[in-house]
């Protein structure tokens, strides 16, 4: 029997499936793009709410503090202020960098969604040990310009306490030395990295620091 001339050549057939593989891999391109661009807007929108989350409890921060002025900073800290006004702890002040913010207690994500936040295992300024401070990085993307030296103020309601880097490093998410206590008064800094991979951020920048007002007491003073 002769074939017809009509019936598709193997080679016709072939090119049909190539063209049907091109216009799926063409809608799933589509698609990705389409999904990232949604991601993208999500977290530009999400990223715009925390920043007006964080304005408003920086203004009420400032509003307790005019309503109750803060005194010079001491080594002798009253326990009754040791805890949250609001769920706010304390705020964090970067001269060179014209950073200003208010510090929620605790770091999980609802948290450090609308700014940074003040590790809650750890000491509060002015206390022995090293107090710990996390935020997101699209929060503090100017961070890694801080050099040693430079200074780091938190602001609590008994007094104003000064901060000097020491340091930095870039450590592994889950590596939590960078939180050991030890002797002395000191402020750590976490935050994702790269500062600008937002989400997508693998490691961790940690800024190290010492309190410098007021002098610490000395080793063994009560």
């Amino acid at each position: 029997m002769v074939e017809s001339e009509t019936a598709p050549s193997s080679g016709a057939r072939a090119a049909r499936r190539r063209r049907r593989a091109d216009r799926g891999l063409g809608l799933l391109g589509i698609t990705s793009i389409l999904a990232g661009l949604a991601l993208i807007a999500t977290f530009a929108l999400g990223l715009l709410e925390g920043m007006q989350a964080q304005d408003r409890l920086t203004t009420q921060w400032r509003q307790v503090l005019t309503e109750n002025p803060v005194p010079p900073p001491s080594n002798s800290i009253d326990p009754g202020l040791l805890k949250p006004v609001d769920g706010v702890d304390f705020a964090i002040r970067v001269p060179k960098l014209g950073y200003y913010a208010a510090v929620k207690e605790g770091i999980d994500q609802t948290i450090l969604y609308s700014g940074p936040g003040h590790y809650p295992e750890t000491p509060w300024p002015g206390q022995s040990g090293t107090v710990g401070v996390a935020a997101h990085n699209v929060y503090w993307i100017q961070f890694p310009n801080l050099g040693n030296g430079d200074e780091v103020d938190l602001e609590t309601r008994y007094g104003t306490y000064r901060y000097a880097v020491t340091g930095s490093r870039i450590v592994n998410p889950n590596d939590r030395s960078v939180l050991v206590q030890t002797k002395g008064r000191h402020l750590t800094l976490t935050t994702c990295w790269p500062v600008w991979a937002g989400a997508f951020a693998t490691k961790r920048f940690v800024i190290f620091t010492e309190q410098v007002d007021p002098s610490p007491p000395p080793p063994g003073a009560a």
